[in-house]
């Protein structure tokens, strides 16, 4: 089977290339991430920074009560993503006051915001392999 980039099961995300100027992958992941973090703070203002991983792909960058926001990269791809928290403490806090169905509620009214500002490619769709099929966000459908 072939191989694509990761994200959370049930997020809603946003693909861009990572920008390898003159092959420097490092440089180049550090500015994509300071990129979401200034982004994401500016136009979703509850989230805060965070460090953290969702398995061993999935790289949280900002987080508040309910969800999750990070970065998943794969062969020059971004997978810019927000989904809801899956953490301990996020359902001990559930259990004692129910949180799922505001957090899936904040992802409504937030995602063709999220969508809009980080997508600069869209899923078309999969191989029956499972490689990814790509178009520019901007392209008619």
């Amino acid at each position: 089977m072939g191989r694509s980039v990761s994200y959370p099961t049930g997020a809603i995300v946003a693909f861009r290339l990572v920008d390898e100027a003159e092959d420097d992958w490092d440089w180049a992941y550090e500015c994509l991430v300071e990129d979401i973090v200034e982004t994401a703070s500016s136009c979703l203002p509850s989230l805060e920074p965070f460090d953290g991983w969702r398995g061993r792909e999935d790289r949280i960058l900002l987080r508040n009560a309910f969800v999750d926001c990070g970065v998943s990269t794969y062969c020059g791809l971004a997978a810019i993503w927000i989904v809801e928290r899956d953490d301990s403490r996020y359902w001990e806090a559930d259990y004692r006051k129910a949180r799922s169905g505001r957090a899936q509620q904040w992802l409504t009214r937030v995602s063709d915001r999220f969508i809009n500002v980080f997508a600069e490619l869209r899923l078309v769709g999969r191989f029956s392999n499972g490689e990814a099929i790509f178009e520019r966000a901007n392209a008619s459908p």
